[in-house]
């Protein structure tokens, strides 16, 4: 009887398990792990340890500890850790615990305050806003007030 109960419920785990809503179960590199090389996935990444490469993956998280050095590319970045090297991601959000060294490549960002960014953060190209008009700012003196003059550059 043991055997038969046992026999159906890896029936129906394995059934329930094959369906499309289940979520991802990330690759997770430890703090004490140190990679060296390039790392390409279709899921998730989470990292704490320390890789030395270029990253390609659908959703990277960069734990406190972690730390990258290299060119990150992902479609959602949440960066904790220390990254040194080029970030280009569509959403990117930067914590008050993180070091970004390099620039970083996005359509939509978030940064805390107290986070720590060198370098410069560069909306992409797939986004539909326009870019503002550049401006030239003049201003002058008068006795009571000061009086500012804005006229766009064509």
């Amino acid at each position: 009887m043991k055997k038969l109960k046992k026999m159906m419920y890896l029936k129906l785990a394995r059934a329930f398990g094959r369906s499309n809503n289940s979520r991802q179960v990330p690759t997770i590199i430890g703090e004490t792990t140190k990679v060296s090389g390039d790392i390409n996935s279709n899921g998730i990444l989470h990292v704490d340890g320390y890789i030395e490469g270029d990253i390609n993956c659908e959703e990277l998280v960069i734990g406190v500890k972690g730390n990258i050095l290299g060119t990150v590319k992902a479609q959602s970045m949440y960066l904790y850790g220390t990254l040194q090297g080029k970030a280009i991601a569509d959403s990117l959000f930067i914590a008050k615990t993180a070091k970004l060294i390099g620039d970083a490549t996005h359509n939509t960002i978030a940064i805390e305050p107290g986070a720590y960014i060198d370098g410069h953060c560069i909306r992409g190209q797939n986004s539909n806003a326009q870019p503002a008009p550049a401006v030239q700012i003049s201003s002058t003196v008068s006795a009571p007030k000061i009086v500012a003059k804005i006229k766009a550059v064509k």
